[in-house]
Order: structure tokens, then sequence, then C-alpha cells
């Protein structure tokens, strides 16, 4: 993703030092011939929000996360009934937005597979990689996009680039393809490829690698104790390989880790984030939803998007959308008390506007391009 300064600003500025594991935000000056949209508009477009209980783009709650200007929205299971009812809802939902609005949903194949009644129940990725070939892989996955597509989805929440390192006993289990980090990035690069030939953004996760841990993170925290030099040779390779193609978004998990902030989740976590843009990252960092109980537990909705976003976070991702007016208020209540930086607002807005096939320099004053996935066949 090339970063550049609209409104006068140099590129150079636009990377200033920070302190080691601190959040790496632009210096943004607006001159009088560029000028961002409101504060609140820029909050709004950091978040992607779940519809609950939505199925027609007429119901309430639908209409007023579009209205608040939220980046993106989440399909779940009950918003999933027919093709002809997501295709409805969808576009009856980016009609009244009037401008690029992400549609994301949750399909990884086997056990995750939030549209199966659009696509079709599958095989486990671990069952994908003992079966096929990559390349078999990536045309199937290529078909699952193509229905995505067709329903108006551009964004699926998959594949899973987690090792199933603890076996039997793990969380992660059959949703990794492989306990082999060369296996897993390969079928997850092919995976990927084939969402991005269909024209559906892939979202690699769940960074920097949860196959260590047997506590689901939907209930609980748990800490990871391995060294950064460790990761980087197992749980962290095939994320580097994905990000080496030009990954578009990474989702980031709610464990902790020794080597990183062990009070932390790594989805608040500085030190996670600049972890990642270490590794060259330029796309759209998000986090997993924030209503699970690994951060709601501890943090509300409000303070959990501030943390996130502080750190370093692009897209704060909460399957309900009934928190969304708490969370955009919290964002820009945040920024006039001098807690979160206002350019640290202004690039993840940038970034997900520029995901959506928006105008980031609208936005933001930000000119932003996401990285293009390249996978040689």
């Amino acid at each position: 993703m090339a970063l550049l300064a609209g409104c006068g600003t140099s590129a150079g500025a636009l990377r200033e030092a920070a302190a080691p594991g601190a959040a790496v935000v632009p210096s943004v000056s607006p001159s009088p011939a560029c000028t961002p949209a409101p504060l609140a508009k820029r909050a709004a477009a950091t978040l992607v929000v779940g519809i609950p209980g939505v199925t027609s783009a007429d119901d309430a709650l639908g209409q007023s996360v579009v209205d608040l200007g939220v980046g993106g929205l989440f399909l779940s299971e009950p918003n999933v009934e027919t093709e002809a009812q997501v295709t409805a809802l969808v576009s009856g939902l980016r009609a009244r937005a009037g401008r690029p609005l992400l549609v994301s949903t949750d399909e990884e194949s086997g056990r995750v597979a939030v549209t199966r009644e659009i696509v079709g129940a599958g095989p486990s990725p671990r069952r994908l990689a003992r079966d096929r070939t990559p390349a078999e892989v990536r045309e199937y996955a290529a078909g699952i996009g193509t229905r995505l597509k067709a329903v108006g989805v551009d964004l699926d929440l998959a594949p899973l680039l987690d090792l199933d390192a603890t076996a039997p006993r793990g969380i992660i289990g059959d949703r990794s393809f492989s306990a082999d980090p060369e296996t897993a990035a390969q079928y997850g690069l092919a995976f990927s490829a084939g969402l991005s030939d269909s024209g559906v953004k892939p979202t690699v996760k769940h960074f920097p690698g949860q196959g260590r841990s047997t506590i689901d993170t939907h209930a609980e925290g748990d800490v990871v104790d391995a060294t950064v030099e460790e990761l980087r040779s197992t749980d962290l390779l095939p994320f580097q390989r994905a990000i080496d193609a030009g990954a578009p978004v990474v989702m980031l998990n709610h464990l902790g880790y020794s080597a990183l902030d062990a009070d932390l989740p790594a989805s608040l976590s500085p030190k996670a984030y600049a972890l990642l843009r270490e590794m060259g990252f330029q796309g759209v960092a998000m986090t997993d939803s924030v209503g699970m109980g690994a951060v709601n537990l501890r943090f509300d909705f409000p303070v959990a998007a501030v943390k996130a976003l502080t750190a370093g976070v692009d897209a704060v991702l909460a399957t309900d959308g009934n928190q969304a007016l708490r969370m955009r208020d919290a964002i820009v209540a945040a920024v006039a008390d001098g807690s979160l930086p206002e350019d640290r607002v202004s690039e993840a807005a940038a970034r997900v506007t520029a995901l959506a096939g928006g105008d980031p320099v609208a936005m933001s004053c930000l000119e932003m391009t996401s990285p293009v996935l390249d996978v040689p066949r």
C-alpha cells in the first residue's frame, strides 16, 4: 500500500520515528485545499459491524448503522436465508449508503461456514490440504468466492493461517490447513488466491497465530508463552508469506503473547501491530470481534474500540451493530480529550475506505492504495 500525504504533507513525514512497540501514525496537516471528512464520519468508517437478526434492507438496525457511516457490514448465519434474500439485503443497504461499503462474511469451509445456505457445505481446511493439491484448493475457493460475489459479499474473513499445533486439544483443530508452517502457508495462499480470483478480498487470520492455545477466546483469554524468534519460524511463517504476496487484510486475535503484551490481547496490543507492520504489511489490520469474551469481559465495546485504534488497528470488528453508535462516539471523545491521536483515526479510516473502493483523500486527505494479492498459478 502506498501511503502518501494529501494536503501538502510530505510522504516522509508520514513515517516519523516511534518508540519501540508504538503504533506508527502519519503526520497529517490539512491545507486549505483539502478538508477531511468530519471526525465523526472518519471514526465511523473504522467500524465493521454485524447486523444481528436483520434479513431485509428495511430493518431498522441495518439502516441505522449504514446511516451512521460504518466502513463495513458483517453477515452472520441469522442474516443468511436464501441467495435472493441476501442479494436484496446487501443491494438495498448499499443503495442506502450511497458510497462504497465493505460487506463481509465468515466462510472458511468446514465448521465455520456462515453462508453454507448459499455456497453449500464443504470439507474442512485440514481435509482440503490432505485430499487436494494447492491448485485444486485455489479452484475450490474461487467457486466459493464466485457465489459470495454474486450476492454482494466482497470480503471473506478467511482463510485461517493458524497452525494446528495443539491437536487434539486445540481449539483451532481442523480449521487449520496443517500443523506444518510450510503446508499451512501454501494452502492458505491457494485459498486466498482463489477468493481473489473471483473478486472477493481474503482476510488472513488470526495474527500472530492462534494455534498454540487450547482456550476459546470467544469465552476467555489466554497467554501464549513463546519468543518472537520461535514465532517467526512457526506461527508467523504463513503470515509472512501472505504479506509478501500482497494480502489486503490481516485479522488479529485476542490472545496475549508473553513476547509482546502479555496483559493485552494482540488485537489491542501496540507491540503486535508494530510487529505486523515490521513484517511489511501495508493493508488493513482488523480485530477479531471485540464482543468476544477475551476482550469484552475486560473492556466494553467503546473502550475496546479506542484501545484498538490507539494500538494500531484500522478496522474494529464488532458482530453486534447495536454498539456502533457508542463506539463511534467513544472514538470522537477520545480524540477530543487527547487520548487518541486524530491522525491515527484518519489513517485507519483512509485504509478502510481504500479497501472498500472509496476515495481515501476525500475521507482523510491521505492517498492510499490497498495491496493486491499476487500468487502465481
